[in-house]
C-alpha cells in the first residue's frame, strides 16, 4: 500500500505514534512529515530535471560529432577528387612547357 507497508503495518505504526507521541502533538508532527516529503520530492524532480537536462545536451553533442564524421569522408573524397584534378592540370602544363621548350630547342 505505502512503499511496502500493508494496511495492518500502517496500523500499528499509526497506534504507537499515537500512544508515544499523543493526540495533541500528532497532528503536528503529520504537518512537518508532510512538508518534509514535499521538500524532498520538489528536490528529486529538480535534480531529475537537471539530470534529464544534461543528458539532452550531451545528445546533442553525440548528434553533433556522428554528423561530422559521417560527412567527413564526402567531404575528404570531395577534396581528393580537387587535388586529383589540379595535379592533372599541372601535369598536363608541365608536358606542355616541356614540348615548348623542345621546340624552342629544335628551331
Amino acid at each position: 500500500m505505502f512503499g511496502g507497508f500493508g494496511a495492518g503495518e500502517l496500523l500499528i505504526v499509526l497506534v504507537f505514534a499515537l500512544i508515544f507521541i499523543g493526540p495533541k502533538k500528532l497532528p503536528e508532527l503529520a504537518k512537518g512529515l508532510g512538508k518534509g516529503l514535499r521538500e524532498f520530492q520538489k528536490a528529486k524532480d529538480d535534480l531529475m530535471d537537471h539530470v534529464n537536462d544534461a543528458a539532452e545536451t550531451n545528445s546533442h553533442k553525440e548528434e553533433s560529432v556522428a554528423s561530422q564524421i559521417t560527412e567527413s569522408p564526402d567531404a575528404n573524397i570531395a577534396a581528393q577528387g580537387d587535388v586529383e584534378n589540379e595535379n592533372s592540370n599541372n601535369s598536363e602544363d608541365v608536358k606542355d612547357q616541356v614540348i615548348e621548350s623542345g621546340k624552342t630547342k629544335q628551331s
